[in-house]
């Protein structure tokens, strides 16, 4: 085969295999760039949809997730098709792929139906403030296989969705209002009564508690060294802290004003001499 030969084989080869291919590439890498640029956006939009509150907040951001997940997948899919693999190849292996993660990962199906459980029965929802697991924080996502919270100090949890739908939650966002407790102690030498009024006084007159039901104030028990005083106020969920901390401070100030002992634990000692 002469030199001229060989060019001519090889501009053919350039102009009716490899040119096509690389353009064919070029077009399948542009349209997987666009699309994910426009799926973002969707979603997105679908997350804002949620934050607004024309949409389900929990609802928005798991359907978000959801198609912006299983849209790329899939474009990817077709434009390596469109490139020319053969993508039935491809659907065997993920099918293969599927058949042995299931058997390798039982436990992630378990979260997988745990997380769809959540979604159905909506034990707490997005920005609910929820206690499982040994775990207490706000909810930020609710993922296919896992739960994602924020504690009270920054920390990020991901609980899985199994374990959190199988156990015990606590809601504390459920509800509008919410109890808070004290239990307040004071010396046996000391006037039980006027100490459960300066207590009931400040409970009643802080602006953040709630007039109905009315603030509760009674002995609740004698203890070893102390009277114990019982306190309940009813608030909203969001002035529970608050509150629980202005009390509790209002009512040391007060004591000390009013001269009201506050207990500490004594320990008396006899020595006997045979």
């Amino acid at each position: 085969m002469t030199f001229e030969e060989i060019m001519a084989a090889l501009g053919e080869w350039l102009g009716n295999t490899a040119l096509p291919a690389v353009v064919k590439i070029v077009i399948a890498l542009l349209v997987i760039f666009i699309s994910f640029k426009i799926i973002n956006a969707i979603a997105r939009k679908i997350e804002k949809t949620g934050d607004s509150g024309k949409l389900d907040k929990t609802i928005a951001k798991t359907f978000a997730y959801i198609f912006r997940l299983g849209l790329k997948v899939i474009v990817a899919v077709c434009m390596v098709g469109y490139v020319g693999v053969d993508t039935s190849g491809i659907a065997a292996l993920i099918t293969s792929f599927g058949v042995c993660a299931g058997l390798a990962l039982n436990g992630a199906l378990s979260n997988l139906a745990g997380g769809v459980m959540i979604i159905l029965t909506r034990p707490f929802r997005v920005d609910d403030y929820i206690e499982a697991q040994g775990y207490s924080g706000t909810v930020e996502e609710i993922r296919i296989v896992s739960t994602k919270i924020r504690t009270p100090d920054n920390k990020v949890i991901y609980i899985p969705n199994g374990a959190l739908s199988s156990g015990s939650i606590v809601n504390y966002s459920e509800k509008d209002t919410r109890r808070v407790d004290f239990t307040f102690s004071v010396s046996y030498s000391t006037d039980f009564e006027k100490a459960k009024s300066v207590v009931l006084a400040i409970c009643e007159e802080h602006e953040l508690v709630l007039k109905d039901p009315a603030p509760y104030c009674r002995v609740s028990k004698h203890a070893a060294s102390s009277i114990d005083i019982t306190a309940r106020v009813w608030v909203n969920s969001g002035d529970y802290w608050t509150v629980n901390a202005d009390i509790i401070e209002a009512v040391k100030l007060a004591f000390d004003k009013e001269g009201i002992e506050i207990p500490f634990d004594q320990l008396d000692v006899h020595v006997k001499n045979d």
